[in-house]
């Protein structure tokens, strides 16, 4: 588009690219299912890098709305690394300080990123994952709750609604209605519910699967498990149709794939995602069924090229 005398401000320029990612067909991963084909919704071309940058666009904007979120204030909360991503570059461009915790073990990348945008960053014990950021997020608040704007992204209904405002429809758009199945990782769980919520409302017939750790001990950066985990208000158990349990090790082996076979590099999470889908694909293959899955590709590669199973081979 060009511009005009009318064009947005710097800040909502690079704000209004959130959303409306592509969605495309990893034909090679799938095409041994006949008759089904898996689509990625490519989220790492938001600003930010990731998924995050819509909810995290949502919550702020909703705190300016309510009167929360306001100069000088500054804006805190917990991350394992995306949202933090999103909340800096955000801040950054709206002139907001940005105040995050997270696990110590966050890969060096996402650290590097969010001291790029020039937020503070308080790292948490690793143990304890994003359930101990969470905690002392929420003591640094309870100290000084004046001070901050505190958007909470595991409570906030504002997170699961931006994906109900425009994940579920872009799917539905690019798909043209065509989708049978969904699949998403639970982390704070709002890209699932909110994008599940909306696609149950348009197409009713469409089945929806939720994608977790397959223990609470795991590699899956980003994702909860939740049975042992702090449960994010937001979650809703009984929207899946079914959980899928993912192990890190096959989620890596599939990053590997998706790099070497589609020429796509994303993260871990993604990676999980699409071994959800080529599970729920098989099942349909196997029935002689036909299929349009679409699953998350929720960020790019570029936060964990530091990782060692990069340097893993592949039997494919």
């Amino acid at each position: 588009m060009l511009a005009t005398a009318t064009s947005p401000s710097p800040a909502e320029s690079i704000l209004s690219k959130v959303g409306g990612t592509p969605l495309f067909r990893l034909g090679k991963i799938d095409a041994e299912f006949p008759g089904v084909a898996i689509y990625g919704k490519a989220e790492y071309f938001n600003p930010g890098g990731s998924v995050k940058d819509r909810p995290a666009l949502n919550m702020l904007r909703e705190g300016e709305r309510a009167g929360l979120l306001y100069p000088g204030k500054v804006i805190l909360d917990a991350t394992s690394g995306n949202t933090g991503i999103a909340y800096a570059m955000i801040g950054a461009a709206l002139g907001y300080r940005v105040k995050l915790c997270l696990p110590a073990n966050a890969s060096p990348e996402r650290k590097r990123i969010l001291r790029a945008y020039g937020a503070e960053v308080v790292l948490t014990d690793p143990a304890e994952g994003s359930d101990g950021a969470i905690r002392e997020c929420q003591r640094i608040y309870r100290e000084d709750p004046q001070r901050y704007f505190y958007p909470d992204q595991y409570s906030n209904p504002a997170n699961w609604q931006a994906h109900y405002q425009t994940t579920a429809l872009e799917i539905i758009e690019q798909t043209r209605g065509r989708i049978t199945d969904f699949a998403a990782g639970l982390g704070t769980s709002g890209t699932f519910v909110g994008t599940t919520r909306r696609l149950r409302e348009q197409l009713p017939g469409v089945r929806c699967y939720s994608v977790q750790p397959d223990s609470p001990f795991h590699g899956l950066e980003g994702m909860k498990h939740m049975p042992t985990a702090l449960v994010p208000a937001i979650y809703d158990e009984t929207l899946a149709d079914e959980n899928l349990w993912i192990d890190t090790e096959s989620a890596y082996r599939m990053v590997r794939r998706l790099a070497r076979e589609e020429g796509v590099l994303v993260g871990i999470s993604a990676g999980a995602n699409v071994e959800a889908a080529t599970r729920i694909a098989r099942r349909l293959a196997g029935r002689g069924e036909e299929g349009v899955i679409v699953t998350v590709l929720c960020d790019g590669a570029e936060k964990y090229l530091s990782e060692h199973f990069w340097e893993e081979h592949d039997s494919h």
